[in-house]
């Protein structure tokens, strides 16, 4: 274990740069959720629920953006992708906190489809920027940035909505990442190897086998489908955990407590992506989904308080690096030049899991307590990780049978 990779990432400029604007770009996020839904509540006047179903249309709109503003990076470039969010985000975000319910939903769906494509961004320049030794570090350094504005965006939602309303909480917040993408726009990193951008009919994998037929592409297969699972079984884990937390505050009567609980949570994923980054061998995919799973089944035993949050810091510590795992071995195995679009399908998978998962734990605590949400989610996850660790070992079988005797087969990404 060597934590000197990340001082070696932190001397190169263009991974300086993107991390510090990559952290401006995502502050809002988690931020925007926060005052959206104290905006929904209060000002509007309307239910949790209704709060609730903005969230899920912004979900729904970020799903499908996020592939097709992949492809366009990887077809068009970052200042040409960028042009059209540009124009229409400040007009929607302007408008939208001074609307009624349904003309801000409308405008959500509106924002959410055009978002900045932050995430395939950064991990893109961060993966173009770096030598094949150090891009699980450069994904775990992307991880921990991404963990601290998570942490720090729904406080600063709070405090805003405090002091200066709803509305313009919300105005301010959504102004400050469009600021981040004008900076981004104007820094215009690189964000491939330099290989050039090739039309959606022409994408070969490495191998240079075209597009299959039914319009799939190339670098689609059973093993990089898994993993999207993977990632989509991960994002409902921890969503399924986010709301079994809250459920098990008010049950052990300390609701009190429920935001140091999560911050701790979030602590015990910030600091498992820093070691797992740091690691001279990374666990697979399947291997990290396993140990996050067993961790939530785990914490569905808590019998107080505090036996809660040592068990939720625990599983919290494989929240970040199995989402990183699944990450660096789904571009690993597909070329740089459809790397938008994989990275844009694995933000979906994320997006998906945490939508697809809200009403599945919250049904699952309703019917058992609290405890349904972690036994769901880490049993889904435990599933999903045999089916990941049976597919990688079949397709890995028939390469080793057709080697000369004594000669082993490279292992598969996972």
């Amino acid at each position: 274990m060597s934590f000197q990779t990340y001082a070696d990432l932190w001397r190169l400029p263009d991974v300086r740069r993107i991390l510090v604007l990559g952290l401006f770009l995502r502050i809002p996020m988690p931020a925007s959720a926060v005052i959206v839904t104290l905006h929904v509540v209060g000002p509007l006047d309307r239910s949790y629920a209704e709060a609730g179903l903005v969230s899920t249309v912004l979900a729904i709109a970020m799903a499908i953006s996020a592939p097709w503003l992949g492809r366009l990076l990887d077809r068009l470039g970052l200042r040409r992708t960028l042009l059209l969010p540009l124009a229409v985000l400040p007009i929607a975000w302007s408008i939208a906190p001074w609307v009624g319910y349904l003309p801000l939903l409308a405008l959500v769906a509106i924002a959410g489809l055009l978002t900045v494509p932050s995430f395939s961004i950064v991990r893109q320049v961060m993966l173009r920027s770096v030598g094949p030794g150090q891009r699980t570090a450069a994904l775990s350094a992307d991880a921990i940035m991404t963990e601290l504005g998570f942490m720090v965006g729904p406080v600063i939602g709070v405090l805003g909505a405090s002091y200066f309303g709803t509305s313009w909480a919300l105005l301010l917040i959504q102004w400050l990442g469009i600021a981040a993408a004008v900076v981004l726009w104007l820094f215009n990193p690189m964000i491939t190897e330099g290989e050039p951008t090739l039309p959606s009919d022409a994408v070969r994998s490495d191998a240079g086998s075209p597009r299959r037929r039914f319009g799939l592409p190339s670098w689609v297969n059973p093993g990089v489908v898994l993993l999207l699972a993977g990632t989509f079984t991960a994002s409902l884990i921890l969503i399924a955990e986010d709301l079994g937390t809250v459920a098990a505050m008010r049950d052990f009567d300390r609701t009190a407590l429920l935001g140091l609980v999560m911050a701790m949570w979030a602590l015990g994923s910030l600091l498992g992506a820093l070691i797992y980054g740091a690691l001279n061998s990374h666990p697979s995919t399947a291997v990290m989904l396993v140990l996050l799973g067993a961790t939530t089944v785990l914490t569905a035993f808590a019998w107080d308080p505090i036996s809660f949050t040592v068990l939720l810091l625990l599983s919290g510590f494989f929240c970040a690096p199995t989402l990183t795992a699944a990450l660096e071995a789904i571009t690993s195995s597909v070329p740089s030049t459809v790397r938008g679009e994989v990275m844009g399908w694995h933000g979906s998978a994320i997006t998906l899991g945490s939508a697809v998962g809200a009403p599945t734990a919250g049904f699952a605590i309703d019917l058992i307590g609290w405890q349904g949400g972690f036994v769901l989610g880490g049993g889904l996850g435990l599933l999903i990780a045999a089916a990941i660790w049976l597919t990688t070992r079949r397709m890995s079988t028939p390469a080793e049978a057709s080697l000369p005797p004594g000669e082993k087969s490279p292992a598969p990404a996972e």
